[in-house]
């Protein structure tokens, strides 16, 4: 059975802290509650076990117990709303068949490990507050597909009031944002360097320092990667925890192997 989600004490805490998609959904019932047709959030419960989804925009993210099977009902769910993208549960996302809508995409997660080095950085040069039109322009620059700009400031200034979020930029030409910060587990996202600065190597220094800096404040960092950026993560040291799947709409103007490339970067 799937039903909407109208209170956050409907949400089991404690099983939702013990996934990267977990600590998502937490974090947008935090910053948005119940309350909006754009990010909705659902219970889903069978014979089989129990679990969470959220509806962000285009993004269905699926949180379960482990036990929970992809039902019927979950497959007709996914395929009345279409999603571009769908994550989370593993074992859900191997156990749908019917894939007509949707392409199978390979990701990495990483653990950002710091690097003592890191802190001949430059630090002067980051921003720790920046103006998100300009980090707008970047991300439009590495992200082609990415939502509109009033759409996109919308959500991350919001998420950023409510403690949710926090961006940086360094030298004006890369960024990088804590997509969460939960009980001291961080997701880093949205990583683009401005094409004139590629090449640079900013992104390589940026990411480095980063991992430094979010492990001094205690806290736990890591971040998601598509196959074509796996190899410049591995370079820069960061930690392979885990291998998933996404699955991602077909025939739609979006191609997932040109988002966000850092060009040139190694």
């Amino acid at each position: 059975m799937i039903k909407q989600i109208l209170h956050e004490d409907d949400l089991d805490r404690e099983m939702l802290l013990r996934s990267l998609c977990g600590r998502k959904m937490l974090a947008y019932m935090k910053a948005y509650g119940p309350g909006y047709d754009f990010c909705r959030f659902y219970q889903v419960t069978d014979e089989t076990g129990v679990g969470y989804m959220f509806i962000m925009n285009s993004t269905l993210i699926i949180c379960a117990d482990g036990e929970l099977e992809a039902t019927e009902e979950l497959e007709m769910f996914i395929a009345m709303n279409l999603p571009f993208r769908v994550e989370g549960d593993q074992k859900i996302l191997r156990g749908i068949k019917d894939r007509t809508h949707y392409q199978v995409l390979n990701r990495t997660v990483f653990e950002l490990i710091p690097d003592e080095n890191s802190y001949k950085f430059a630090e002067e040069y980051v921003d720790f507050d920046p103006y998100l039109p300009d980090v707008y322009k970047i991300l439009s620059e590495g992200f082609p597909n990415i939502a509109d700009f009033s759409l996109w400031y919308t959500d991350t200034s919001h998420r950023c009031r409510h403690g949710i979020s926090r961006v940086f930029t360094y030298r004006n030409s890369t960024t990088a944002s804590v997509v969460f910060d939960i009980d001291n587990e961080v997701l880093i996202g949205q990583v683009a360097t401005a094409v004139a600065a590629r090449g640079s190597g900013y992104a390589r220094e940026f990411l480095k320092w980063l991992a430094l800096f979010l492990n001094n404040l205690g806290k736990r960092a890591f971040l998601l990667a598509l196959d074509i950026r796996v190899s410049f993560y591995r370079e820069i040291g960061f930690r392979e925890v885990e291998k998933e799947i996404v699955l991602e709409r077909i025939g739609v103007e979006k191609d997932s192997l040109t988002k966000g490339r850092l060009a040139d970067e190694r």
